[in-house]
């Protein structure tokens, strides 16, 4: 069998930067182990696969190591495929998913989702924490996956070295951790580790940020921000804060179109 596979790197505009993903559209779905099996080979750190769905598409995501529920990177490079390589003529893709109805719409040069919120609860430290972060942060809160910790300056999340083995003990899919931005061109940085689900690092992640808006537009009395993810590849997100949803905008680029055989 031979499988069209594209990979694009998400929230951004040059290649090398961002957050890598590859694409695998399908007209009908293969074995989940195959699925798993291409996401382990391509060991990124999501693989999406998506098939038609009446005239929507239903979209999976895969890490190297298991399927995840949501996946903001990975969703807009699918629908960077969908509009630039596959001729998609609607000005919105809209996705069904294990998170429900994903939308991707194009707004001049950004592809925006619409994803809906995780509800913050805020929650004591995990004792574990101190054992797999060099900080303590100031506050924590518990999302539907991810823990997200809350630190009073970027320089507390630059410096961030996490012991991974430790992480892995936690109970959550990842840990966000974000402070305010030191740049004014930002409004608040992030990064996010989820070394249980096979990613130490991501380089930059749509889902976290259904947390991070709602926290953010809160904490700031706005909706509409600006976010850097200060990772070593790095990206920016354009965020929205609808109340139960948010909007996650950003660009894309193709790095390469192959041909794989299973």
């Amino acid at each position: 069998m031979k499988l069209t596979l594209y990979q694009a790197d998400a929230f951004t505009e040059k290649v090398f930067s961002g957050n890598p993903a590859a694409v695998v559209p399908l007209q009908e779905w293969l074995p989940d182990q195959t699925m798993q099996n291409i996401a382990e080979e391509n060991n990124l750190s999501e693989t999406a696969f998506f098939i038609p769905d009446n005239k929507d598409f239903h979209i999976r995501w895969f890490t190297p190591t298991t399927e995840v529920n949501l996946c903001g990177h990975a969703t807009l490079a699918s629908a960077h495929v969908l509009f630039n390589h596959l001729g998609y003529p609607e000005p919105q893709i809209r996705f069904q998913s294990k998170s429900g109805l994903l939308k991707v719409k194009k707004a001049g040069d950004l592809l925006v989702l619409d994803f809906p919120v995780s509800e913050l609860k805020e929650t004591d430290l995990p004792e574990k924490t101190l054992k797999a972060f060099n900080i303590k942060p100031e506050k924590c809160y518990k999302g539907r996956e991810d823990l997200l910790f809350v630190c009073h300056e970027e320089k507390e999340i630059q410096s961030l070295q996490p012991d991974f083995l430790s992480l892995k003990t936690l109970g959550s899919r990842g840990v966000i951790a974000t402070a305010p931005a030191s740049d004014s061109a930002f409004d608040f940085i992030s990064r996010f580790f989820a070394p249980g689900a096979g990613i130490d690092e991501d380089p930059v992640t749509g889902s976290a940020h259904t947390m991070l808006i709602p926290y953010w537009a809160k904490k700031l009395g706005k909706n509409e921000m600006v976010a850097r993810q200060i990772s070593k590849r790095g990206g920016i997100i354009y965020c929205k804060n609808l109340g139960q949803r948010v909007e996650i905008g950003g660009k894309a680029v193709t790095f390469l179109k192959g041909e794989i055989v299973i």
